[in-house]
């Protein structure tokens, strides 16, 4: 079938359409697609109609988050996180790290003597000494940083 043929077939087709008398006396106006969605959608509202409950939500509590309330840690105690003790730091070139060897000594830049920092997941906590005991490294705390200060850091 060719182009024009198939032209030809569409201004047929809508030729009878136009022609055809209208039933029921219903308008030309009219969708009948779009009143038999309406229908089907009307229906499936009235079949659900009956289920449906509404919402109940509890009242807002008057209290909560208050500081008078014992706050329950208990969840947070077994959360792992990670300790680091820090003597020191230093910026070195490649070069110069790749001609470290056994007995190298690294210049850090604090002093001799100065307290380590420890740090939680990253975050300065506070400041302290190493001390040996039965022969294991440990670390004295010396100073502790208060949570305003750990904040102000922060910015």
């Amino acid at each position: 079938m060719s182009e024009e043929d198939d032209m030809s077939a569409w201004d047929d087709a809508l030729q009878d359409q136009a022609d055809s008398p209208v039933e029921d006396g219903a308008s030309e106006a009219e969708d009948p697609w779009g009143d038999a969605l309406s229908q089907q959608a009307e229906a499936a509202v009235a079949d659900v109609g009956g289920d449906i409950d509404a919402a109940s939500f509890s009242e807002l509590q008057a209290g909560r988050g208050d500081s008078s309330e014992k706050v329950d840690l208990d969840v947070l105690l077994d959360i792992p996180v990670t300790l680091q003790l820090e003597i020191g730091r230093a910026k070195v070139s490649i070069r110069n790290l790749l001609s470290y060897t056994q007995g190298s000594v690294v210049e850090m830049d604090r002093l001799a003597g100065e307290p380590l920092d420890l740090l939680v997941n990253g975050t300065l906590i506070a400041h302290g000494e190493v001390v040996v005991i039965n022969d294991k490294f440990g670390v004295r705390l010396t100073d502790v940083i208060s949570p305003q200060e750990r904040i102000k850091k922060l910015k």
